[in-house]
């Protein structure tokens, strides 16, 4: 017995250094179970609520997946399944994405997802707003406040939406938009004021109609965000739907922009001058165009305000066919002095790529910095920032956040009441094994965490 015991203690040693070992090991995302892209690009996917940030993506078979982290414990929890979606359970088929879930959390710390929709099932009933396609609308909520281990869905919402955005103010009010149905539907919002536990019916904000040319329709893509005060500050640009003999592509046109007063439920454009709803393709053009893009394509981009209150806008432009050829597009800022819109060059980033990302602050009069996603020159998958002080005319590239070979970045907009180490939720997506890295990024860069707890085990 004496003579085994040294090599039981030797043994031993080994098991602890390579335990050690393995639980040492970190890795700058917090979990590789993406699926696409992963986060939406046009809502809050997450929320910074007393020192822990929650966040939501789309994971193993489309469904909603949400985890959290604690700022002061320095702990990650999760991530957990939040809800099951129709979409992603038909093996072989494509990736849809038009479910990817978004996040919010109400006055009382119940975190709510709405995701799953790609314009509802005809067995969901009639679409008065829209027409169908697929999935549904689902949303659900926390059990208890702060707690993202158990959910449950709640019937409160339509079954049709689909590009799902959750947007809350200041006095608790939770607002949900969507665009209700496939792509010739109209856009829509309820609104909660008791934290999400009912919503009005549905109001259409963007009209969808046919046009005196055959199979052609008029769409719309459209961002939401919370502007200052009781405002919510919207962009959006045009897509000419082609149905019928025409075959569908992603054709979309044009930069607009519009404010809604959630006090008084008015809408207005830029001018101050209110806007009758729902908005028609004409009175869009009439009201709230900031540039008509020829026959450029567009790609909706952001919109924040300056320390004056003015709106600045981005766009992505690229020649026809570049959204779906994956051509190289050009990224605009436009800026409201008070009076005009001041447009930047159109040419400034020639890095940027079809797969190309962004977000945007406002630092200072002319400074305005973008958080950008993009492929480099040697296929490298880039987060950066970049920056200008001449009012969007020219930019320099800033601090590099991260980088991946062969990989390519999706952003979330920004986290609402971001912490600095944690203020977007970037999709790192590999053409060659398909797997989504998923990372949160802030001021210094991705959140590390260990390796066997970012491995998510279905």
């Amino acid at each position: 017995m004496k003579n085994i015991t040294p090599y039981l203690l030797l043994i031993i040693s080994v098991l602890l250094i390579q335990s050690c070992s393995n639980k040492a090991e970190m890795v700058d995302y917090f979990a590789d179970n993406g699926l696409g892209n992963s986060v939406v690009t046009k809502a809050e996917s997450g929320e910074h609520f007393n020192g822990v940030t929650y966040l939501a993506y789309q994971g193993s078979l489309e469904d909603a997946y949400v985890a959290a982290y604690n700022h002061k414990t320095q702990k990650w929890d999760g991530p957990y399944k939040a809800g099951v979606s129709l979409l992603g359970k038909t093996p072989g088929k494509k990736n849809d994405g038009h479910g990817k879930p978004t996040l919010v959390v109400d006055d009382e710390g119940f975190i709510h997802v709405a995701f799953g929709g790609h314009g509802g099932l005809k067995s969901h009933g009639e679409n008065t707003l829209g027409n169908p396609h697929s999935g549904k609308q689902i949303h659900v909520v926390s059990k208890k406040p702060m707690d993202i281990s158990s959910w449950e869905e709640l019937d409160n919402i339509s079954p049709f939406g689909t590009y799902s955005q959750f947007l809350k103010m200041d006095n608790g009010d939770i607002y949900l938009f969507y665009r209700h149905g496939a792509h010739q539907s109209n856009w829509t919002y309820q609104k909660s004021t008791d934290n999400g536990r009912t919503f009005s019916t549905e109001v259409s904000i963007l009209k969808t109609k046919k046009r005196g040319t055959p199979d052609v329709a008029d769409a719309w893509y459209a961002d939401f965000r919370y502007g200052e005060g009781n405002d919510i500050i919207t962009t959006f640009n045009y897509h000419k739907c082609k149905t019928g003999g025409l075959k569908h592509d992603g054709e979309r046109h044009n930069a607009y922009y519009m404010v809604f007063n959630t006090e008084n439920s008015e809408w207005r454009n830029v001018e101050g001058e209110k806007l009758t709803l729902p908005i028609t393709k004409e009175h869009a053009d009439s009201m709230t165009l900031i540039e008509d893009s020829g026959d450029l394509w567009t790609h909706i981009g952001t919109t924040i305000l300056d320390d004056r209150g003015n709106p600045i806008v981005t766009s992505f432009l690229s020649e026809h066919l570049g959204l779906k050829s994956g051509g190289p597009r050009h990224l605009k800022v436009y800026h409201w002095t008070g009076n005009e819109w001041i447009a930047g060059s159109d040419s400034i980033l020639p890095l940027i790529t079809n797969d190309a990302k962004s977000d945007i602050k406002f630092t200072s009069p002319n400074e305005i910095n973008l958080i950008l996603a993009y492929i480099d020159d040697n296929n490298s998958g880039e987060i950066a920032w970049w920056n200008t002080s001449d009012d969007g005319q020219s930019f320099t590239k800033g601090d590099l956040l991260l980088k991946r070979e062969e990989r390519k970045f999706a952003l979330s907009p920004w986290i609402r009441n971001a912490h600095p180490d944690a203020r977007i939720v970037a999709a790192g997506i590999s053409g060659k094994d398909k797997n989504v890295q998923m990372f949160l990024l802030g001021d210094n860069g991705p959140i590390k965490r260990l390796k066997t707890e970012a491995e998510v085990i279905e």
